[in-house]
């Protein structure tokens, strides 16, 4: 009997690693659209009009000497220019990575850095080996991207995330229309992915959570008008997402349940950072095996799917001149953590094979894919090694 035991685990296992092999993934990195030279309304926090390019580019002029040294190996292009999307397109697609998930703002009315997505990707000629979708990114806008004043510690909300039910009407028609339709938007079983960063400004604006869930609830509806089965309504966890929204104890953190969340409409969940919920003190393997200890609790205390997420690092030093620091997340110990990605998604063949990866481009917070002084292209390559070989 013990035998026959021991013979089925090894066939198991044998079996789940030809089950990898030949499985295809979508591999999504989150691609942060500040690097563009044509969006009027990013001047007032970066004034040399190359974006927030313009924060890397002056790292050493406004702090001599500090050790973030960090430069681009494609320079300081525009991301918005569709011919620099085609690159970028080609080398994404060449080392493993098929979508690209955009951060999406949506301040005072109107939409807020689109154009690498609208002017950029949109009209690049071989965006057909790509998919996309998006993140909105609907937290408050404050100091923090103006070097001149990042360092004033005072609570200065320049823009709200919040929306009412009429601007959150008019951003769902538009997005169904102007994104949702395209071919290149990502689906999961025929179904739009649509990602919401912040769950607390959502609520605030809509006016509440019964209101949120009969605005969720016609999201869906509008969304399958569109022709399309239903909407993938996706949660980023993360620890500020995880509070109380009772209104008896609102500062106090805790798990947002399985319940709430599903009543409120949403169908899968993925992680936008490690710094998140991790302490990024730290060195990147000790890093790595938290979060996969964190992908097992999130599978045990949710039934909604969760998609395994992996981040390069984190440093936010350009912006702010302290920070947390990752220690040792080398390209090397990137692709284990790309290899633990795989091997969730591999143990799990009703789970739909999607990973997430921060980031394409966040110069800034260091977790960027994109080649640099430093690696080179090891990052990139990390990822070819992982999903393209």
């Amino acid at each position: 009997m013990k035998r026959f035991l021991l013979f089925t685990g090894l066939l198991l296992i044998c079996c789940a690693a030809m089950y990898g092999q030949n499985r295809k993934y979508d591999v999504a990195a989150f691609l942060y659209p500040a690097y563009a030279a044509d969006d009027p309304r990013l001047r007032p926090f970066w004034p040399m009009g190359i974006g927030e390019w313009e924060t890397v580019m002056t790292m050493q002029s406004r702090n001599p000497g500090h050790y973030w040294n960090r430069t681009p190996v494609w320079g300081y292009i525009n991301e918005a220019d569709p011919a620099v999307m085609e690159m970028e397109i080609d080398q994404a697609a060449g080392h493993g990575i098929n979508v690209f998930i955009f951060d999406w703002y949506w301040f005072d009315g109107r939409p807020f850095m689109e154009t690498t997505l609208t002017n950029g990707f949109l009209k690049a000629r071989n965006r057909d080996k790509m998919k996309f979708y998006l993140m909105w990114a609907n937290h408050n806008v404050n100091n923090t991207w103006d070097t001149r004043i990042s360092r004033v510690q005072e609570d200065n909300t320049i823009w709200t995330g919040k929306v009412d039910r009429q601007e959150f009407e008019k951003i769902c028609r538009r997005n169904i229309e102007l994104f949702f339709k395209q071919p290149e938007y990502y689906k999961i079983d025929g179904k739009p992915v649509f990602m919401i960063y912040e769950i607390k400004n959502l609520i605030e604006g809509l006016g509440g959570i019964e209101e949120t869930k009969d605005a969720l609830a016609w999201f869906r509806s509008e969304v399958k008008k569109a022709g399309f089965p239903d909407l993938e309504l996706q949660f980023t966890m993360w620890v500020l997402n995880m509070r109380d929204y009772s209104g008896v104890d609102s500062d106090k953190l805790e798990n947002t349940d399985d319940a709430f969340l599903k009543g409120l409409g949403f169908n899968s969940s993925s992680h936008y950072q490690f710094c998140h919920y991790l302490n990024m003190n730290d060195e990147y393997l000790h890093i790595v095996e938290q979060a996969v200890s964190e992908w097992g609790r999130l599978e045990k205390d949710f039934t909604m799917p969760y998609y395994p997420h992996v981040s390069i690092g984190w440093d936010n030093s350009p912006r702010m001149k302290e920070s947390a620091v990752v220690r040792d997340n080398t390209p090397e110990n990137f692709e284990y953590a790309l290899r633990k990605a795989k091997e969730y998604v591999d143990a799990r063949p009703k789970l739909h094979p999607l990973i997430t990866i921060n980031s394409w481009n966040e110069w800034t917070e260091t977790s960027y894919l994109q080649p640099d002084n430093l690696y080179g292209y090891g990052y990139l390559e990390a990822v070819k090694r992982v999903f393209a070989e």
